[in-house]
């Protein structure tokens, strides 16, 4: 049953996720987290906070080695095990990012709808995911892949030994930039409307920015967001 889910989550999960999260901050009512006021910058700050971390796994994640993420043809599909950097801790990095990102976005947001349905959603999609992705290494790799899994945890990361394993490898900042670079500015993106949409929910038109202040960062946003892509579709800026 996962193996299946999973192959569907993968082919679709760029076009799925977004509207499963949007849905949920358009129909979902935020409120003090609790109902306690007192409780409200706290929240914001740890959903703020392990949001970053999520997103800090992946760039560490992608810096020291990485995967073909996307597959092939929307299908999974790796030319060979990739077994170095963060991926000698912990077998699926990328998506404990992702994990720590929705459950980041949760907290901002503590709407009762969001947590109902996006962490729910987030988990079984990447449950189903992972089924799929085990199931054609294990098949594609045999031995090697069964050795591996032996040695690393599917989900919680292990990093003793961490300094040993970046000891001889180098941390590729172009290849993060033009590798993650769509979902940095999202995430970005994400927290703030989150933030904004929420605090607006709870205490009303008076805790949003004006509307100048917001076309103004969202000018920065975009345009830095442009200058970003434009550097990897002209060839100027490569991993």
């Amino acid at each position: 049953m996962f193996h299946k889910l999973g192959t569907y989550f993968f082919r679709y999960r760029n076009i799925i996720g977004p509207i499963v999260f949007l849905a949920a901050i358009y129909f979902g009512t935020s409120s003090y987290p609790m109902n306690l006021p007192s409780l409200n910058l706290a929240f914001d700050i740890a959903g703020i906070s392990i949001a970053l971390l999520g997103q800090g796994l992946r760039i560490i994640t992608i810096g020291y080695e990485y995967i073909e993420r996307g597959g092939r043809n929307r299908q999974v599909y790796a030319s060979k095990l990739i077994t170095g950097g963060v991926f000698s801790h912990c077998r699926n990095p990328l998506y404990v990012g992702n994990i720590l990102l929705a459950v980041g976005l949760a907290l901002v947001v503590h709407s009762s709808l969001f947590y109902l349905t996006v962490l729910p959603f987030v988990l079984i999609a990447y449950i189903s995911i992972v089924s799929a992705e085990e199931t054609y290494l294990q098949e594609k790799f045999g031995d090697d892949y069964s050795r591996y899994c032996k040695n690393v945890n599917r989900w919680l990361p292990n990093f003793r030994g961490w300094k040993r394993t970046i000891s001889l490898m180098t941390f590729n900042w172009k290849r993060v930039v033009v590798k993650e670079y769509n979902t940095m500015f999202v995430v970005v993106l994400a927290l703030a409307l989150a933030k904004y949409w929420s605090g607006y929910q709870v205490q009303g038109i008076a805790v949003v920015p004006d509307a100048g202040t917001v076309m103004i960062a969202f000018a920065v946003w975009l345009s830095s967001y442009v200058f970003v892509r434009n550097l990897k579709k002209s060839g100027k800026l490569t991993a």
